[in-house]
């Protein structure tokens, strides 16, 4: 079964397949750029599972099962932001630097506020019929003065994971992507991707 994971994000390609194909292991997967979709998805939803569904469908329109994330981290002393503007935070996409450095400078403005956040990720899934579903994963953490670890990418060199005593730049790619927001929407994910696409095969296969 052949589907399409719609991000050019190198990184993210590479967690997601790692976590897709354990849960998934009959997958076909295929990258955004392999499947020759545009970089230029307009992600314009006001939450993290209507973002991933505008993904999928763009997948979808061309034949394939389009599975996609929208993922992002929520601060509680900030009302939930960066939100589904974590990618672009500071103001240009994808700019890691930028965006911790404004994070760092808007808790620092709110010293006695709690540190605590969330990552938070949806995962989508539509068929070229239409059919679709979403999941939601959360993954809780502290955001930390300062970063530490050089993996990762985003926001885990802030963000510290108390039950591995890390934050998510320290943890590897196995404990990462063990207890991340992406491995728990997957873990939702799996078994209803599992059930719809049977059907789907049926379906369209009579």
């Amino acid at each position: 079964m052949q589907a399409v994971l719609v991000s050019h994000n190198r990184k993210k390609i590479a967690e997601l397949r790692d976590i897709l194909t354990r849960v998934c292991p009959d997958l076909i997967l295929l990258s955004a750029g392999e499947a020759g979709l545009p970089d230029d998805i307009p992600e314009d939803g006001d939450t993290f599972e209507e973002n991933a569904l505008i993904k999928a469908r763009a997948a979808a329109r061309l034949g394939y099962i389009g599975i996609a994330d929208d993922s992002g981290l929520t601060v509680d002393a900030l009302d939930g932001a960066p939100g589904v503007y974590s990618a672009r935070y500071a103001g240009e996409h994808g700019d890691d630097a930028a965006n911790n450095a404004k994070l760092l400078r808007e808790l620092a403005a709110r010293p006695d506020a709690p540190r605590t956040a969330a990552f938070v990720c949806a995962m989508a899934c539509v068929f070229p019929d239409g059919e679709s579903f979403t999941c939601l994963g959360r993954c809780s953490g502290e955001i930390l003065t300062e970063a530490r670890g050089e993996g990762g990418f985003g926001y885990d060199p802030l963000f510290f994971y108390a039950p591995l005593d890390k934050t998510f730049a320290q943890l590897s790619g196995e404990e990462k992507n063990r207890v991340s927001h992406r491995a728990r929407a997957l873990e939702a994910f799996a078994p209803r991707f599992a059930d719809r696409a049977e059907k789907y095969l049926k379906k369209t296969t009579k």
